[in-house]
């Protein structure tokens, strides 16, 4: 049964509102470091494991210190990536998120202001390509997207069910029956910055 380590990139060099594509900061830096560690040992002699990330910069940031100490090249995986905007202007965009988080998925599918970007179409098909994962896998990705795999996996339609926190691991297992939750990552208070 393959399983699926998924990473909440490291601390962001801007916000959601205020940079369309940050990379990280100094402590996201630090952070990736951290984790690719953690990673290393947590999987031991099954190392190196195929690795994906995000498009995004930070999320490509925070998988290059495993990739060097594992001398892997990340595959980049759109289907991974942070959930799209409605909008393109920042603060709007940060004003749509802050104010979608503690809805549903259901709720934006009816949200006016979503225009006609197909959200529950975009979480499906994160869900559906971590199913094709078909051996141990770390994949570099977002807040938003990490919440659709545990809502896939559980069933819960919220789209925050939980709060990883930056460079946390949530574990997912891939079977014949589907995306289950392994563990939860580690949780932290996050805001939209």
């Amino acid at each position: 049964m393959p399983r699926i380590y998924m990473i909440r990139h490291g601390l962001a060099a801007a916000g959601w509102g205020a940079d369309p594509d940050p990379g990280l900061n100094d402590v996201g830096q630090s952070q990736s470091e951290v984790v690719a560690n953690e990673i290393a040992e947590l999987v031991g002699n099954t190392a190196p494991l195929p690795l994906m990330t995000s498009p995004l910069k930070r999320c490509r940031e925070t998988s290059m210190p495993l990739a060097r100490l594992w001398s892997a090249v990340p595959t980049v995986e759109a289907a991974v990536s942070e959930i799209p905007s409605p909008t393109q202007d920042l603060d709007e965009r940060a004003q749509w998120l802050r104010r979608v988080m503690p809805g549903t998925w259901t709720d934006i599918a009816k949200d006016e202001v979503s225009g006609d970007v197909d959200f529950t179409g975009w979480r499906d098909a994160l869900v559906t390509r971590l199913m094709q994962i078909t051996e141990d896998t770390v994949i570099f990705s977002h807040f938003i997207a990490i919440n659709a795999a545990v809502g896939g996996a559980t069933g819960d339609d919220r789209v925050v069910c939980f709060r990883p926190d930056n460079c946390s691991v949530t574990q997912f297992d891939v079977s014949d029956a589907g995306l289950t939750l392994a563990s939860l990552g580690r949780e932290a208070d996050t805001v939209v910055r």
